[in-house]
């Protein structure tokens, strides 16, 4: 699980899974009595990854409290921010936006499942094995995208601006930019660097949301709160026979700079909720009984 400077992963693999992990999420939410949202390819993805070989987090028969705590917490937290970005993107649609790029795209599926307006473009930023997996598992089960999609198979740390450009990408055009479930796995350095190249290619109008997580979330208090919570769910899924990770054995824990101060510095209109708010808002019937991720949510737009 260690990271180097130049890694890669496949689907079932690293930073890869934790994507399908999201999408295991996404897919109990589809299928749960009142969903937020409907993501039907959520659970081809899954089903796919299952043929592979690949163990779902969590499936333990019997999960002790700290397993069952964190998997409520999951189940609380990745649908509303799916919901979150969700709205960001109707937004931008209604705002005239019709070009969109989502960074480090892993399983997001809505290229495939969202309305979007009449001649959008999406164009998916990931690594090159983890697109394939997604639109070769979607094509075989003949699942069309709502909006013209263009994947850029190139990794985040590599001169992605220039293979977005050679993709079609437009810079004089206002892009709709996201930024989901990737932050914590650049260095503080990439993650300066890739905010700097988004907004030089930003034409005025567009817009961008953040997954952000902010100095107080890396640092020495918060961390060791995450670890004593993570050291227990470890714990009972050993005794169960089944380990598992912790994702954040793969993030870069540094400090770095609160990206809703980065956007407003840099002439963004930056507004942003808390997690807490998020959660509170779309699944007010389990906020109170999860502990908060910590993290915010960051909608900007550029004048």
């Amino acid at each position: 699980m260690a990271r180097t400077d130049d890694d890669s992963w496949d689907i079932t693999e690293s930073v890869g899974a934790t994507a399908l992990g999201v999408a295991a999420a996404r897919a109990a939410e589809s299928g749960s009595e009142h969903p937020l949202f409907d993501d039907p390819c959520a659970r081809i993805f899954v089903d796919a990854a299952i043929a592979r070989g690949w163990s779902p987090p969590f499936t333990a028969a019997d999960p002790g409290p700290a397993q069952a705590g964190r998997m409520r917490m999951l189940m609380a937290y990745v649908p509303s921010r799916t919901k979150w970005f969700d709205e960001y993107f109707a937004a931008a649609g209604a705002d005239g936006i019709r070009q969109v790029v989502i960074l480090a795209a892993g399983l997001d599926a809505r290229a495939w499942r969202l309305p979007w307006p009449d001649g959008t473009v999406v164009f998916e930023i990931d690594q090159p094995k983890v697109l394939a997996f997604k639109e070769e598992t979607l094509a075989a089960h003949g699942v069309e995208p709502a909006a013209r999609h263009v994947g850029v198979p190139i990794d985040l740390r590599q001169d992605w601006p220039e293979a977005l450009r050679q993709s079609g990408f437009d810079p004089t055009q206002p892009t709709a930019w996201l930024a989901e479930g990737l932050l914590p796995y650049l260095p503080a350095e990439a993650q300066d660097l890739l905010f700097d190249r988004l907004h030089e290619l930003s034409a005025p109008g567009s817009r961008v949301a953040v997954e952000g997580f902010g100095p107080e979330y890396f640092s020495e208090a918060k961390q060791r709160i995450r670890e004593e919570r993570m050291d227990a769910v470890r714990a009972e899924a050993a005794r169960s026979g089944k380990p598992i990770f912790d994702v954040s054995d793969l993030f870069y824990i540094e400090p770095r700079e609160d990206i809703a101060e980065w956007l407003t510095r840099h002439g963004w209109q930056t507004r942003f909720e808390t997690s807490a708010e998020v959660t509170a808002r779309y699944k007010p019937e389990v906020a109170g009984e999860v502990p908060d991720v910590g993290s915010e949510f960051v909608d900007a737009k550029l004048s």
